[in-house]
């Protein structure tokens, strides 16, 4: 493990012409120079094909902080950003340019940190650059961004091409989740709190449920989007990552690989899902033209760029079944989707009702107890709970009601961004917050077989949603059959 380092950085950002660089981290890096938490000798070099001056790219950074920064730029900080700010033209496909790049890296006072933010299919080359003309020597550290590959195979290839040149240590393979609040907030409300801690298992615990809706289509990325689907984009790294949390047991200590361990061990429980059980486990679906908060929008199949023909998944439900002593018996029911009728990501326990009912006389059944942790927006825990309704009426009368644990996170100037945590995080040299290869692997492992057997099958169809409404009515089927509901959005 690497020591937390407050250092100077040279931080290579590859792909600074790209969405990721532009929305996200540009914003971060200024954000944490707002902080004032980077060190005053780190620089941030651009690396891309374009030919721009450096007064070019200076203004092409502060467009894209403009554009997509939830704030005024303070001229004073952005001074002082822009001074670190360089461009450096380079055809990663040229190994011999990398020697130039070298020669403005200054390896003996700040630690190289190169973020890729380009498509996998250009990863190798960078790693290879870099490593011929040995900027992989240690404690240089590089960022890769999840999903890794389309499959395990392809996972595997990428992360066997890194490791001839970096060590594990070195490798920060981002999942932008890990970097919520509200994520992190899960180890401490499970691991801090006696009350939640002694009634996380089987013998409380009815059934979870996980839920991140998206309103967006797929945002003129078909060629992407269309090569990897829901399932790949969003269940394979960021859904499966709440449920590791939810489900892992207590670590021996807040370390990172402690951490990871429990993780990997969830993994490695959970129930295969393929041909045989395929039908009753998962739901997949595709978006036709509706309306979404008023505004007509297109159906997948009429995006621009789009083919007709495609089989490709908008949405997905899933239900995960973990096979280990504690978790024997709860399911876990996962649904992401694209044009869905709002955009929020929720995680609902739903605990077991009560065995023996006092109120029967008048309340024949009584509500089960519910744990709801809004993830986005308005980040906020929850308690449903039944009560008594207040008055004279010899009739027992129970309502439901609900304690908010903690106030929504409101919007602020000061508010941390995942990007802007995860970056401080790789500066320092942390892994807390990145996923292991064994993990991501694992991931892969259990979603290769849902993805081959939805391939193999014509029983499952891909059902039509209108946009803005839930996914498929076929999706309800899966917690229905199990005699349970999906939470209301409210």
């Amino acid at each position: 493990m690497m020591k937390e380092i407050i250092q100077a950085c040279d931080l290579v950002i590859f792909g600074t012409k790209g969405d990721l660089a532009r929305k996200k981290l540009f914003p971060a890096l200024y954000k944490l120079e707002k902080f004032k938490k980077i060190h005053p000798n780190t620089r941030i070099i651009g690396a891309g094909r374009a030919n721009w001056t450096q007064e070019e790219y200076i203004k092409t950074v502060k467009e894209s902080i403009n554009n997509f920064l939830k704030e005024e730029i303070n001229e004073n900080i952005w001074n002082k950003f822009s001074l670190r700010l360089s461009f450096f033209n380079i055809d990663v496909y040229e190994e011999t340019q990398f020697l130039k790049l070298k020669k403005i890296l200054d390896q003996t006072q700040n630690i190289s940190i190169y973020y890729c933010a380009v498509p996998p299919n250009t990863f190798n080359s960078i790693f290879t650059g870099l490593g011929k003309v040995n900027l992989n020597s240690l404690p240089s550290r590089i960022i890769i961004e999840k999903p890794l590959g389309v499959c395990l195979q392809t996972c595997k290839k990428i992360n066997d091409q890194i490791s001839k040149y970096f060590l594990e240590p070195q490798i920060f393979r981002i999942d932008h989740y890990l970097g919520k609040e509200s994520i992190l907030n899960l180890l401490s409300l499970r691991f801090a709190n006696s009350l939640f801690f002694n009634n996380w298992s089987n013998k409380t615990i009815d059934h979870i449920q996980i839920t991140v809706s998206e309103e967006v289509g797929i945002e003129n990325r078909w060629n992407y989007f269309d090569g990897m689907g829901q399932t790949r984009d969003m269940v394979q790294n960021h859904l499966l990552q709440i449920l590791t949390i939810l489900a892992m047991n207590q670590p021996k200590n807040i370390l990172p690989e402690n951490i990871r361990n429990e993780k990997i061990k969830v993994l490695r429980a959970l129930q295969t899902i393929n041909l045989e059980n395929i039908n009753k486990k998962t739901v997949r679906g595709q978006y036709i033209s509706g309306q979404i908060n008023g505004i007509k929008v297109p159906g997948y199949l009429e995006e621009f760029g789009a083919n007709p023909k495609s089989q490709t998944e908008t949405f997905v439900s899933i239900k995960a079944d973990i096979k280990n002593e504690q978790w024997f018996g709860v399911p876990f029911y996962l649904r992401t989707g694209k044009r869905l009728a709002h955009k929020y990501s929720e995680i609902v326990i739903v605990f077991k009702k009560m065995s023996i009912n006092l109120f029967k006389e008048y309340y024949y059944d009584l509500s089960p107890n519910k744990l709801i942790i809004r993830l986005d927006p308005n980040e906020n825990i929850k308690i449903n709970f039944l009560k008594k309704s207040p008055g004279l009426s010899e009739i027992y009368k129970l309502k439901n009601d609900s304690i908010q644990l903690n106030s929504s996170i409101k919007t602020t100037n000061n508010q941390i961004d995942a990007y802007e945590r995860l970056l401080l995080e790789v500066m320092k040299g942390v892994q807390s917050l990145f996923v292991c290869r064994e993990e991501v692997e694992m991931a892969w492992k259990w979603i290769d077989p849902i993805i081959e057997s939805w391939g193999k099958t014509n029983k499952n169809t891909l059902y039509l949603y209108k946009a803005g409404t839930w996914g498929p009515i076929k999706s309800d089927e899966i917690i229905i059959n199990d005699g349970r509901y999906w939470n209301k959005f409210d």
